[in-house]
């Protein structure tokens, strides 16, 4: 058995857990392989496909780190908090070595956690176009350049026209992104159990622009009007789509990801417990 193993690099702590649980995963006949620091190498291409569990040592940065380097594939992934939020993790550094006696054991609960499957095409100069395909588990969102202008788009799900709006952007998220970015801009908290899209514009600039949800087998379109043509980006995530120095995003579309992360959690009530501690301030009742 393999363990591939995804600490936050930035933290000593997380680092210092990781390498005791090496060792403790070697004692158990486990062997553990280490995700590369994507600051010294960014360009490497990491594969667990050999791995039977993921084990993501951090907040919940370094956890969506680790979810990309899953993606569709369906590995169980535990998260280890390290962090200041900690939301999608399942217990603290204390709790480190038990919990993944636990999920190796498989005495966790798996929460299954859709992903959405990005295709983005940017324009170049010379007339030509590119696409960039992309995973997230959290969401995908249009933001306004540094420029701080507008920007102005159209909006369709599955063929139907929405609205043309103008605003900072827009965000299509999971349920597990429900609490990201799409919260900030006034969406719902969504149980993950909720497969569709959570449809957010974000500072619209109008009043009457809401946000919506999907269905699981929709898909969402973005299409950004050439009569603002104004500094925009895509991100996945929080990471930046665009692959290359050339190349302006002028359209998106969102779907379902053909696999769910399984998140490894304590039981089904995780999902709340988490809500009522990081939103409303019931921690430890």
């Amino acid at each position: 058995m393999k363990v591939f193993i995804v600490p936050n690099y930035a933290r000593p702590d997380a680092v210092e857990g990781a390498h005791a649980l090496e060792h403790w995963l070697s004692g158990q006949g486990v062997e553990a392989v280490w995700a590369h620091d994507k600051k010294r190498y960014p360009d490497y291409i990491e594969d667990p496909s050999a791995c039977q569990l993921v084990v993501s040592l951090g907040g919940d940065g370094t956890l969506l780190r680790a979810a990309r380097i899953v993606g569709y594939s369906q590995i169980p992934m535990l998260g280890i908090s390290y962090g200041h939020l900690g939301f999608l993790t399942t217990a603290g550094p204390d709790k480190l070595i038990e919990t993944v006696r636990s999920a190796l054991a498989g005495k966790l609960h798996v929460s299954h956690r859709a992903t959405l499957a990005i295709e983005s095409t940017f324009a170049c100069e010379d007339g030509s176009t590119y696409q960039v395909n992309s995973f997230a588990l959290n969401d995908f969102s249009v933001s306004r350049g540094g420029q701080g202008d507008m920007v102005q788009f159209e909006v369709s799900v599955s063929d139907n026209h929405i609205d043309t709006l103008r605003g900072d952007g827009f965000v299509v998220s999971t349920a597990t992104g429900s609490t990201g970015y799409a919260l900030a801009a006034g969406g719902p908290i969504v149980t993950p159990e909720f497969s569709g899209m959570v449809c957010v514009p974000i500072a619209p600039h109008t009043i009457m622009a809401r946000a919506f949800l999907t269905a699981p087998t929709d898909v969402v379109e973005i299409e950004m009007s050439p009569e603002r043509p104004v500094a925009r980006h895509f991100f996945a995530d929080g990471q930046n789509v665009r692959k290359c120095q050339e190349g302006v995003p002028v359209h998106a579309t969102v779907r379902r990801g053909p696999g769910d992360i399984l998140l490894l959690d304590h039981s089904a009530q995780s999902f709340y417990n988490s809500v009522s501690r990081v939103f409303y301030g019931r921690a430890g009742r």
